[in-house]
């Protein structure tokens, strides 16, 4: 069952911070249903790699905000690609969802971002992590502009960190609710 998109648990966070694997687990937890933004993208238009290859980044961008503004709409949890948040609408309509920015260090980062299936590292002639802290540093204003809470997933269990979002979500009342 799906919550109402009132109730929308919203992970944004950089690429390899684990917001597919943990919000899988946390929606399973609250019993709520999941929606990746990019795997929505990816099912409706193919891999986003080619959409970036075929039709440049701006089209994919499109394409990933109608994807957001549907998962926004279904409530549950909702697991936003890393550049979501560039879209200002994007931002305008996190207001009213409750948002767990998922954050990890560059060290650890370096192990998940592999296999060169995203565009923006695929750069031949920089180094992917470097890269990576480029783009973080570049939207890290964008998600602790959007983010109500904050989870670091560098260290420990995955399960430490679901558990924490799921203690953080039950008693955090939806924006505009008491």
């Amino acid at each position: 069952m799906t919550a109402p998109a009132d109730s929308a648990i919203v992970l944004v966070g950089p690429m390899g911070a684990g917001k597919t694997s943990i919000g899988k687990r946390v929606a399973k937890v609250l019993e709520v249903g999941f929606i990746d933004t990019d795997a929505a993208v990816v099912r409706t238009h193919g891999a986003i790699f080619d959409i970036f290859a075929l039709h440049g980044e701006a089209r994919f961008r499109e394409l990933e905000r109608d994807a957001v503004a549907h998962a926004l709409a279904q409530g549950g949890v909702v697991s936003l690609g890393g550049g979501s948040v560039l879209d200002p609408d994007t931002r305008a309509d996190l207001r009213a969802h409750r948002v767990a920015l998922l954050t990890v260090s560059p060290a650890i980062v370096a192990g998940r971002i592999g296999g060169g299936h995203r565009p923006l590292l695929s750069d031949k002639g920089e180094d992917p992590v470097a890269r990576w802290h480029r783009i973080l540093e570049e939207r890290m204003p964008l998600y602790t502009e959007v983010a109500d809470a904050t989870f670091d997933t560098s260290h420990g269990p995955l399960s430490d960190v679901v558990d924490q979002i799921v203690a953080w979500a039950r008693t955090s009342a939806p924006k505009g609710q008491p």
